[in-house]
């Protein structure tokens, strides 16, 4: 329940606590005291957007704090806080605050949060309806959950829901697998294209060296074999020379052998200088290479170059992309048994669709003329003596996101005349009774706990009036329920009741919020009733004769 509302600097407030307490509240007040400063501030709360008008005048910051005391709702705030990146709850507390001036800042538990955190929350915490504030009932949606917790569907609407999230998202990986072959078949023509090519030229790692070598010879062959072929004739003509002096240094040596270990390198020098010019010779005959050779080795050149071009600088590179290529078209490949896997995928989800579907369908079923015809007795209640309520149930094409069916609120205040579903009906009068009968058949199941009615009592009185008052109270019951209400028939069944008055002091307005009970109240229900004075205020204790308070 809501424990705790602070208000500050909104709209004619200047700064109130105000501490409720379980059960129905009443709160009442003349036109224009202030009241409607209770939903103002319960708003802000709920995620409303800020309106700096609202801003006291002459003040710059406004706040709202409230202090909720959670219970069979505690453990879907915590999961909404911890989806939202906050701590959960200490103990069952929560605290929510706005603060708005020159910026917006909103607060959970001390921390701050995003104002779309702040209306999930809300969804949780308050049922706020006004005299046109209806749109929760009117919606199917909404229907069809409020029938599914009257059915005590909640699991089975919760599998249910997980099996037609688990048959879209398998629908989805289909065609999306799908929708990637027309691309597919694209791509395994060129891996094939790509292995082919880099396979057929079977590139060695080794071989690069040595072919570049033999392209360079052959590009520069004429060069190669100008300068060999000098250098063989110069070192030819030298070995000549050489001999010569050979003959020479003998005839030397035979007259002077003292000369011999002069001469000791000659002759290894001589040989080398043969040796080298045998070496230069077999190199130029290796130069004149065949013009088939050598083209031969130019279009390889060519190939390898071209292969580098397409994937990679080095022959690795180029042999790690056909690795690769290979593997991603042996998974391409393999797109029929995948195909054939998504589609028994969907099948398999389908069934299991199905079958949650039918057993929430059944739960249903068993459901809907029980709930309806208990909101048509509280109806009754209300006033409505000869209306007709009915829950029209269509079933669907195919599965929806909640269930197999959709579910329709007709309603038909009067005999005679057709029933119409609730988002058609004109009279915000009804439509506020109707609203009544189907919280208070769904009293026991909603788990929200603080429902707020804004005035919904307008445009009825009497006996009506009361029997509006004697169904807040049964609500009151089992949950926290606060009444901003002008019928004293209402305010008199409250276990609670506050007053709202406005006092001017120093050219200054403020609404004020305070208990009132015994002759307080009766003097309250007086004013309500027409005006105080002896008749009235024996009438307001009357009403309040039940009420020991």
């Amino acid at each position: 329940m809501l424990s705790v509302l602070k208000i500050k600097n909104l709209a004619l407030v200047d700064d109130l606590t105000w501490e409720l307490g379980p059960g129905l509240i009443g709160v009442t007040g003349q036109t224009g005291a202030g009241k409607s400063m209770i939903v103002g501030a319960l708003k802000l709360i709920l995620g409303e957007r800020a309106n700096h008008d609202l801003i006291r005048s002459g003040e710059n910051l406004c706040s709202v704090e409230a202090v909720f005391e959670l219970d069979s709702n505690l453990d879907q705030v915590n999961a909404l806080l911890e989806g939202g990146g906050l701590e959960p709850c200490e103990g069952n507390a929560l605290v929510v605050k706005r603060v708005f001036g020159s910026g917006n800042k909103q607060f959970v538990n001390c921390s701050p949060c995003t104002l779309s955190l702040l209306k999930s929350l809300g969804g949780l915490l308050v049922d706020l309806h006004g005299p046109h504030e209806h749109q929760s009932l009117l919606s199917q949606d909404r229907q069809l959950a409020m029938l599914d917790a009257y059915a005590h569907a909640i699991s089975e609407r919760r599998a249910y829901r997980e099996a037609y999230e688990a048959w879209t998202n398998a629908k989805s990986e289909l065609e999306d697998f799908r929708n990637q072959r027309l691309v597919s078949d694209q791509e395994i023509e060129l891996l094939r294209f790509q292995v082919e090519e880099i396979a057929a030229a079977a590139l060695e790692p080794a071989e690069v060296g040595e072919i570049e070598q033999r392209y360079r010879q052959a590009q520069n062959a004429s060069r190669l074999l100008e300068n060999a072929s000098q250098a063989v004739d110069l070192l030819s003509a030298a070995s000549a020379n050489l001999g010569n002096a050979q003959r020479c240094l003998r005839e030397l040596e035979r007259f002077d052998p003292s000369v011999g270990p002069r001469l000791s390198g000659f002759e290894s020098a001589r040989v080398e200088i043969e040796e080298l010019e045998a070496g230069l010779r077999d190199y130029s005959e290796e130069l004149e290479i065949d013009p088939a050779d050598a083209a031969r080795i130019e279009r390889r050149i060519d190939e390898i170059e071209t292969l580098k071009r397409k994937y990679g600088q080095t022959i690795e590179e180029v042999l790690s992309y056909e690795a690769r290529a290979r593997h991603r078209l042996a998974t391409v490949d393999g797109r029929e048994a995948e195909l054939l896997r998504l589609s028994s995928a969907v099948e398999s989800a389908a069934v299991d669709l199905t079958k949650a579907g039918k057993t929430l369908s059944a739960k249903r079923s068993k459901a809907t003329p029980a709930l309806a015809k208990e909101i048509s007795g509280h109806l009754k209640d209300l006033g409505f003596h000869r209306s007709s309520f009915e829950i029209a149930v269509e079933p669907l094409p195919g599965p929806g996101p909640r269930g197999l069916e959709s579910i329709d609120f007709l309603f038909g205040p009067n005999p005679g005349e057709p029933m119409k579903p609730l988002r058609v009906i004109a009279s915000s009068g009804e439509m506020s009774r109707v609203m009544l009968a189907v919280k208070s058949a769904l009293a026991d199941q909603d788990r929200i706990p603080l429902m707020v009615f804004d005035e919904i009592d307008a445009n009825v009185g009497g006996e009506i009036a009361v029997a509006v008052g004697r169904k807040m109270a049964f609500l009151g019951d089992r949950h926290q329920v606060v009444a901003i209400t002008h019928m004293p028939q209402v305010a008199a069944l409250a276990h609670r009741h506050y007053l709202v008055t406005k006092e001017v002091e120093n050219e200054t307005t403020n609404s004020r919020l305070e208990p009132v009970t015994g002759k307080s109240r009766a003097r309250e229900l007086a004013r309500m009733l027409g005006g105080i004075g002896p008749e009235t205020l024996a009438l307001a204790e009357k009403m309040l004769a039940p009420d020991k308070g």
